[in-house]
């Protein structure tokens, strides 16, 4: 059986994915999907197109869960808020310990990361990115959309130990967070559409 892009689209929206992940997993434009999804106008050219549905663009990933953070050792460290000026800040103190951060948004994990200089250190920079720090600046702007639409931002972190393999150092923090971008969707780490 074969359906078109369209239907393809409107599957995965009834799914709960958001637009970009739709996007990156079917490996069309964003400004399709969007439009897809919202009746705008779309090019006959790409919702007409016709493609098997056993044919996928990358392979799946499922969502990470936050019992599976609980079970695999992360704790609930602090929640992102917005400060009365707009700003973006933690409800409370966070390890300053090297580790391992996930955001969880909806009880399921929508961004992992590792903080080689700690934690708490990391985080601040999501709040005040600096003119240059690319990916600070674009995950203050996503938290902050998402803060501003009362929706609550948790962080979960896990310290894990360094290791030795074959005599060789092992960076626990930087392979479990290799691991989990590798296994799940994570929709705001750029590493995991790929």
């Amino acid at each position: 059986m074969e359906i078109t892009k369209a239907d393809q689209i409107r599957a995965l929206a009834a799914d709960g994915l958001e637009v970009a992940e739709i996007a990156r997993r079917l490996g069309i434009r964003y400004q399709h999907a969007y439009n897809v999804l919202t009746g705008g106008n779309r090019p006959a050219s790409l919702s007409d197109v016709v493609v098997p549905v056993h044919v996928a663009s990358k392979p799946f990933k499922s969502p990470l869960p936050v019992d599976t953070l609980i079970a695999g050792g992360f704790t609930l460290a602090s929640r992102w808020v917005l400060s009365a000026d707009g700003d973006l800040v933690l409800d409370m103190p966070v390890p300053k310990a090297v580790g391992v951060y996930s955001f969880v948004k909806d009880g399921f994990a929508i961004y992992v990361g590792v903080a080689t200089v700690g934690i708490h250190k990391r985080l601040y920079t999501y709040g005040k990115p600096g003119g240059s720090q690319r990916t600070n600046i674009r995950l203050n702007g996503f938290l902050k959309e998402e803060l501003s639409q009362s929706r609550s931002i948790d962080i979960y972190v896990a310290t894990p130990p360094d290791l030795e393999w074959n005599g060789l150092p092992v960076h626990g923090a930087a392979g479990l967070e290799l691991g989990l971008i590798s296994k799940y969707m994570l929709p705001w780490n750029m590493r995991s559409a790929r």
